[in-house]
């Protein structure tokens, strides 16, 4: 159904169709899939960039400044890409990877490349919020590098890093719908595919739907974990 047709309220209606379901449905699957994955992937690689970056910063716990230098180049080069051509670019990634260059898997090769960079930045602001003092005081008691990174930095900066987590998260979802107008699957494919070639307005206000939903459960579990987990360390 398209606005030519009928009606604003009756192209609403028709979105809550189990017709237009039946399509949006699977493409929800897709998408959930996609951000489980990339949302794994972003975590581990986006906190030990970030920790890399703190470490070997000039006033790090293991100086290494010409490579911080490089590093920090590479990743600042990657995140001032626009993320299709980041997809565009790793498309023949995917295909040496995993044989494909789409659907839902290969997609998942372009978004870790995309929010890595952006999530480590993201790390790298938290632990620099943990205060110098806390850091000092570690190595009087006699801390080695890797304790001072599990119990002081990590721990100090969780409540920060929760947060900088759900925004990543936010990023993720808002990227897997890009990926779906280059074959990635997902709601943004639906969307792209119905909505727009077809001018089916009932499928792109589904599709519409169900990413604000997504984003906004996912912003109201992380600042509620942020706060759960600043008030405790307070409390303590």
């Amino acid at each position: 159904m398209n606005l030519n047709n009928g009606s604003l309220f009756d192209v609403i209606r028709s979105a809550f169709s189990w017709d237009v379901w039946a399509i949006v449905t699977p493409a929800i699957r897709d998408t959930l899939y996609m951000t489980f994955w990339t949302t794994l992937l972003t975590l581990i690689f986006g906190i030990l960039l970030g920790i890399v970056l703190i470490v070997t910063d000039k006033d790090g716990l293991y100086p290494l400044p010409a490579f911080n230098r490089v590093l920090g180049t590479i990743v600042n080069a990657l995140r001032s890409l626009p993320s299709m051509v980041v997809i565009i670019l790793t498309l023949p990634l995917s295909r040496l990877i995993i044989g494909v260059s789409y659907g839902p898997q290969a997609a998942i090769i372009a978004l870790v490349v995309t929010c890595v960079p952006m999530f480590g930045r993201l790390v790298e602001s938290s632990i620099l919020e943990v205060s110098k003092g806390k850091l000092e005081a570690a190595k009087s008691m006699g801390s080695n590098n890797y304790q001072i990174i599990l119990k002081v930095l990590l721990p100090e900066a969780l409540p920060s890093l929760i947060r900088n987590f759900t925004i990543a998260v936010i990023a993720i979802i808002s990227t897997t719908a890009l990926a779906g107008s280059f074959g990635a699957g997902g709601l943004g494919d639906v969307a792209v595919r119905f909505g727009y070639a077809r001018f089916k307005m009932d499928i792109m206000i589904a599709a519409v739907l169900v990413l604000i939903i997504l984003v906004e459960f996912v912003q109201f579990l992380g600042d509620r974990l942020s706060k759960f987990i600043a008030k405790k360390r307070y409390l303590i």
